[in-house]
């Protein structure tokens, strides 16, 4: 199905906009209009983003965006990242977006902030042409935000290391061709300092695929459970320090929170503009939707809360590029992004009445796909816990 008419232009002004950024948002934004919006339904239901589109970005440049210029990306800052991560997120398939992301900001940076020279070498170019896809492998059934808590081992053995365990949940999961591993090294009772990070590559003994999850939204994203038995890796595929695997995964969870809250901002925006267009032309009781002072009320206040959180956003972005320590700032930003996206997405498809229950409407989409946002990588609970450890 072609996107709908409806579907609401890029709009977005920002005290952080220079030249560049504003085009890159333009050229975002004509991407997913092409590329996206008109194809994306039969990703919806084949349950993954054809390899070729991953590509398409990859010529563009936008897989390395925030990669090192001397790794051969582009060396753009936090700020311009984001840009992207909301312009690209202003799409209705959300599982597109996350497929993205996860191979932007969530898995691949592990082997640009830790990879020995020899390991970039083998993995970085394919990475940044869409050759090869990421994916983060963290998550168990009994450890999700508590990654201290995880059990999947990684045991010495001669001149390899041999993984046990199970990860749940894993995004780009049945697709991807190099997971960023997280194991214990040490036992469990060391907690936090017992953890380190590996690369294995699709295709590994002892490797294979459990359950492919069907999820209520995200549906163009393919997520699953990975199943280690015995999964034997070279020792040179341990990725930076043995038992430092809990720091890099600390140090990398302002980047994947960032993005998430881009991904709730752009879910928002769409929603609203979607909303918009359709009050201003539904006719119901002698006049259009628009015409109710309810309705006009609440999507301005909605407005508002998202160019807020937009701003906020900004802040959190800039704080990052600065270096600075913005643990609190980013859990905030992630917990108001979350809640703003399904709020957003639940009042913009009840100004859809009937209509935006029917399954592959874009607003319906949307409201689907915003429930994960304030759940996944780092529920609301856990964020706000965060931030008020340091207040």
């Amino acid at each position: 199905m072609a996107r709908d008419d409806s579907w609401p232009t890029l709009a977005v002004a920002s005290v952080y906009d220079t030249p560049e950024r504003t085009l890159l948002r333009e050229q975002v934004a004509r991407f997913v209009a092409r590329e996206v919006e008109s194809h994306a339904d039969a990703w919806e239901r084949d349950g993954c983003v054809p390899r070729p589109v991953l590509q398409r970005l990859g010529e563009l440049g936008w897989l390395g965006l925030a990669v090192p210029e001397s790794d051969g990306g582009a060396g753009a800052d936090a700020i311009t990242n984001f840009v992207f991560a909301e312009a690209l997120s202003r799409s209705t398939y959300g599982g597109f977006v996350v497929t993205v992301l996860v191979h932007t900001d969530m898995a691949s940076p592990h082997l640009v902030h830790a990879g020995s020279a020899a390991q970039k070498a083998r993995w970085l170019p394919g990475i940044l042409r869409g050759d090869i896809v990421t994916a983060i492998a963290v998550t168990e059934a009994n450890a999700g935000s508590d990654v201290a808590r995880i059990r999947t081992e990684a045991r010495r053995d001669g001149a390899d290391w041999v993984l046990d365990g199970t990860k749940m949940f894993i995004t780009n999961g049945v697709h991807a061709d190099l997971y960023f591993v997280a194991a214990r090294t040490q036992p469990l009772d060391t907690g936090s300092r017992g953890v380190s990070i590996f690369a294995v590559e699709k295709g590994t003994p002892g490797l294979a695929v459990g359950q492919v999850l069907d999820k209520a939204g995200w549906r163009s994203s393919d997520t699953a459970e990975l199943v280690f038995d015995g999964c034997r890796i070279p020792a040179a595929n341990l990725l930076g320090a043995e038992n430092g695997g809990f720091r890099a995964l600390m140090r990398n969870f302002q980047r994947e929170r960032l993005a998430l809250a881009a991904m709730a901002l752009g879910n928002a925006t769409s929603s609203l503009g979607l909303a918009l267009s359709h009050v201003k032309a539904r006719e119901a009781f002698g006049g259009v939707l628009w015409d109710r002072e309810a309705i006009r009320q609440k999507l301005a206040l909605l407005d508002a809360r998202t160019q807020a959180v937009r701003a906020f956003a900004g802040h959190c972005a800039w704080l990052t590029a600065e270096g600075r320590d913005c643990v609190r700032e980013v859990s905030q930003l992630k917990a108001l992004a979350g809640e703003l996206a399904n709020d957003v997405a639940y009042a913009s498809q009840q100004c859809h009445g009937g209509v935006g229950y029917i399954r592959e409407t874009a607003i319906e989409r949307l409201w689907r796909d915003a429930r994960i946002l304030s759940i996944g990588g780092g529920a609301t609970e856990v964020m706000l816990e965060e931030a008020a450890k340091r207040l």
